[in-house]
């Protein structure tokens, strides 16, 4: 059977439609930054363009990243889960952004509802756990809705509750006059939401949270754990993972 290129019937090279959906979803640039950054690069688009290579390539980079990972997670012991909710604003209306971050800091989930409910829960409990598998524990807050959903599962003694147990998941909520982060280690996403200005669809919000968490996964390198030597060497093998999405 023969594989089709997806960049078969674009005129722009695949490194230069890697780049700009790198750049747009690694980092908390705008259309028009890319566009910008790009021009100086000698490379004349229209930041539609990006809108449109993003919206394109994004969700099928993000599938073969998480493809990749997900064979790995799988084989570790004693996998813990961190899960938590956060609020988001939507043309004025608060949903509910819950995620699931693994015991090495990942964001292995991301789902946004209108509810904080046990349905809510428990959708997203069943849809992490039908693509990673089971957990050995699950931490929470005291919501109660992760009680119920984690009851009808059937794996309620799986979870942890505590003041500071969460701590590798609650690092993102806003302060809430301010819009600043309560935690001096500024989560990605809230980053990446303020430059975004606003979101308008819960729609679009799903497809660029699931994008994004796996793009920050593969480029956080954790460069505190590493010398310089090993950091530079870890960034590169990165990169050139990125340069190989998508190749036929």
């Amino acid at each position: 059977m023969t594989n089709y290129s997806p960049f078969r019937y674009f005129k722009t090279s695949p490194e230069i439609i890697r780049l700009a959906v790198m750049m747009y979803v690694r980092f908390p640039l705008s259309l028009r930054n890319v566009e910008d950054l790009l021009h100086e690069r000698g490379i004349d688009i229209s930041h539609e363009t990006v809108r449109f290579w993003w919206n394109r390539f994004g969700p099928m980079f993000a599938a073969e990243i998480r493809k990749r990972r997900v064979h790995q997670l799988r084989a570790y012991s004693n996998w813990q889960w961190h899960l938590d909710e956060v609020f988001v604003k939507i043309n004025g209306e608060t949903h509910y952004l819950w995620r699931a971050v693994d015991h090495g800091g990942e964001v292995l989930e991301s789902y946004v509802t209108k509810r904080r409910d046990r349905k809510a829960a428990l959708k997203f409990l069943r849809k992490t756990m039908r693509r990673y598998g089971q957990p050995q524990v699950i931490v929470t807050d005291k919501l109660r809705s992760y009680g119920a959903a984690m009851k009808q599962i059937g794996n309620a003694d799986k979870r942890e509750t505590g003041r500071w147990l969460n701590n590798r998941a609650e690092n993102s909520h806003p302060l809430p006059d301010s819009g600043l982060l309560a935690n001096h280690e500024k989560e990605p996403f809230r980053r990446r939401e303020r430059a975004m200005l606003r979101l308008r669809r819960m729609r679009s919000l799903q497809k660029f949270v699931s994008v994004h968490a796996l793009v920050h996964n593969h480029f956080n390198q954790e460069r505190h754990l590493y010398s310089r030597a090993n950091f530079k060497l870890n960034r590169a093998a990165a990169l050139s993972e990125w340069r190989q999405l998508g190749a036929a």
